[in-house]
């Protein structure tokens, strides 16, 4: 009996494992099945380590809808933009490795023999290019009636492009271009068949003229201050943002006669490419409480930003594009500010590729808004005559001498005589510790505002000094950690860590009205 019983299990148990392995087999066929079927993910087969959407989006708009054939359902439009721009976005880095990779997943066989015969002889010659786009506004043409083949036009593209010959810039320029595409679909995905460039009248939607007269004549008024609150320095947005601090301080600068804040909007903090809606709203609080206090406000863009490779710039674009919309219409702005110190970069960037990524952006911004003047807050005067055509009006930052102040501004008064200047930053620490060699104090910086005030008016020069407050913490992101870089930088307010006014304030102090209130 007992051994009639091992048996039975003994024969269970084979049949159990047939049928497990059967089971496991039958799962691994239908998921090979499957995979075949529905097709690899298009961004693994990349090597990019991130989604299309996180490395790679010019702005894109299709003109209409309307075409000859099959009508266009809105998820396949989808599909052949995303496959769309993942073509030029592949092709890009193909022209900037010399690598046939990933080409074939965008493109048919006749269209990817032409673009392997360019990288081959880029390669041989040790050539390659640096290349993205900025926008696409393509209008369908057809799409057929199996939904296999669409054709559109994708006009005024504009190109940027560096050529590197033996790994020396040898060519920047930009090209503008239509281009006549057709799209083949193949094993789930949309390929790129034909692609035939073609010239046409491009659209010039920028007018540097169209800025408003009225803000434009607002700029040689300014008197105001670069502002951060008390407690958050460089981190006014994040979640200890408070109103009421902000609002106090800024009646306080009203009462003091300033009339202009020069804030800032720190780029990785802001949520890069896609603004972090949370913070772009308290942004927009912050102009209302200027707009509360009849100031006005110059918003500094990408603040803690410093990469400029041309593959970053669609999403810094984006960035850009959505602040910018979002504040346009508020009547408490005053400008644009593109960047902070940008030729700080030049030595670790290039001077070349900070410059065509802030010209780049100026027009943008300038198209996008076309009613407030846009400026770039450069660190000198001899450095500001960058771009000086391009800007609205002309910002410079100085901190050095009061006695050298006149001989730098005449220099740059005839780099630029055609152009509003601005001292958008300038200030004296009152550090007086061992980092400073014991030189500063409350009372030489008093001495200093007194001297720099003096010659702004005399000279009918706007500005904008640094900063309200003394902060009792600097992040090391901003100075970096060297103990007389970072100690100094505390003490630059015409308040202390207290509240209480500085020797400097009377200086600053346009109407007497609040000194003895702040006591």
């Amino acid at each position: 009996m007992k051994k009639e019983w091992n048996k039975n299990i003994l024969r269970a148990g084979l049949i159990l494992s047939f049928l497990a392995i059967n089971a496991l087999l039958l799962f691994g066929i239908s998921s090979v099945f499957s995979y075949l079927n529905t097709g690899a993910d298009r961004s693994a087969m990349l090597h990019l380590g991130s989604p299309i959407n996180e490395v790679y989006l010019p702005q894109i708009q299709w003109e209409n809808n309307d075409n000859l054939g099959r009508p266009m359902e809105e998820r396949t439009l989808q599909k052949i933009q995303k496959d769309y721009l993942s073509a030029w976005h592949v092709h890009n880095l193909a022209l900037m490795n010399n690598e046939h990779y990933g080409i074939p997943d965008y493109y048919t066989d006749s269209i990817r023999e032409k673009i392997y015969k360019i990288i081959d002889l880029n390669k041989a010659s040790n050539t390659h290019i640096e290349k993205t786009t900025v926008a696409h506004h393509p209008k369908l043409e057809f799409y057929s009636a199996d939904g296999t083949l669409v054709v559109f036009t994708d006009s005024n593209v504009v190109s940027f492009n560096r050529v590197f010959k033996d790994k020396r810039m040898v060519i920047e320029h930009t090209d503008t271009s239509s281009y006549k595409i057709m799209m083949l679909l193949e094993d789930g995905f949309w390929r790129i068949r034909h692609m035939v460039a073609f010239q046409e009248p491009t659209k010039n939607d920028l007018n540097s003229d169209d800025a408003s007269l009225k803000e434009v004549s607002e700029i040689p008024m300014i008197n105001g201050v670069n502002y951060y609150p008390k407690d958050s320095p460089w981190t006014m947005f994040e979640d200890t943002f408070d109103e009421a601090i902000i609002d106090r301080d800024f009646g306080v600068l009203q009462k003091m006669g300033l009339n202009t804040v020069r804030i800032f909007v720190p780029y990785e903090d802001f949520g890069s490419a896609k603004v972090d809606a949370q913070k772009l709203a308290r942004l927009k609080r912050t102009l209302d409480l200027a707009e509360r206090q009849n100031l006005k406000v110059i918003v500094t863009l990408f603040d803690f930003y410093g990469d400029y490779n041309i593959h970053d710039w669609t999403l810094t674009h984006r960035h850009a594009e959505h602040i910018v919309h979002g504040l346009k219409d508020h009547a408490a702005l005053l400008a644009w500010d593109i960047k902070n110190e940008p030729d700080l970069d030049f030595e670790s960037r290039g001077r070349t590729e900070v410059l065509a990524w802030l010209e780049q952006l100026l027009i943008l911004v300038q198209q996008w808004d076309k009613n407030h003047p846009v400026t770039i807050g450069w660190s000198s005067p001899e450095t500001a005559a960058n771009l000086s055509q391009q800007v609205d009006f002309v910002s410079f930052h100085y901190y050095r001498e009061a006695a050298q102040f006149k001989s730098a501004l005449d220099l740059l008064r005839n780099a630029v005589p055609d152009k509003s200047l601005v001292l958008q930053e300038y200030g004296y620490s009152s550090y007086d510790g061992i980092w400073n060699a014991y030189l500063g104090s409350v009372n030489e910086q008093g001495n200093y505002y007194e001297q720099m005030q003096t010659i702004l008016r005399k000279e009918k020069i706007p500005y904008l000094f640094w900063t309200m407050y003394d902060f009792e913490e600097v992040p090391t992101a901003v100075v970096g950690s060297l103990p007389w870089r970072k100690e100094r930088q505390k003490y630059f307010g015409f308040l202390d860590t207290n509240g209480k006014p500085k020797a400097a304030f009377r200086h600053l102090d346009q109407n007497g009205e609040v000194g003895q209130d702040l006591k």
